[in-house]
């Protein structure tokens, strides 16, 4: 029985492009390249009146690693609105980077994870100032009686109410 031997058309050898691709993505992202910087700065990136109905998803590279395609999320009704600014959004962001990273803006109206309510939050949620309780207050207040400094003794006690509310009894 003889067994059929498969031969490469590369004859062992690796192309150049797959060699090199991890090392271009990796130049790419030196060059400010990452999703990270474009999620944290979308509205400056942007402007603000885009940021509110639009947010960055994915950012998805060619086979040859440059000419990305950034997808942004938007509800229905602004759909319309934001395929008109396509460019816009394009030009803002290769201009952030410094040059053309971004070769096509598409445009998606399916959250990654669902719509539970019915709307998307394109806005980070107001933060709430959380105020300990009052005999965590008091027990702090108790522990910088000795200081003699007003401001020091105020700002030791709100230390001490901050730690004392987060330690688990």
């Amino acid at each position: 029985m003889k067994q059929t031997r498969h031969t490469s058309t590369t004859r062992g050898f690796s192309r150049a492009a797959t060699l090199l691709q991890p090392r271009i993505r990796a130049a790419s992202e030196d060059r400010g390249f990452a999703v990270t910087r474009l999620l944290t700065h979308w509205a400056e990136v942007v402007g603000e009146a885009t940021a509110a109905i639009a947010t960055p998803v994915t950012i998805t590279y060619g086979k040859g690693g440059m000419g990305a395609t950034l997808v942004v999320l938007t509800t229905g009704a602004q759909a319309p609105m934001l395929d008109m600014q396509k460019e816009q959004i394009r030009d803002k962001v290769n201009a952030c980077y410094g040059y053309r990273a971004i070769a096509r803006v598409r445009i998606t109206q399916t959250a990654p994870t669902g719509f539970a309510d019915g709307r998307v939050a394109f806005a980070p949620a107001p933060k709430t100032a959380r105020i300990p309780d009052p005999a965590v207050q008091s027990a702090a207040k108790a522990l910088s009686d000795d200081v003699e400094n007003d401001e020091l003794r105020a700002a030791l006690a709100a230390l001490g109410a901050n730690v004392l509310s987060k330690q688990k009894p």
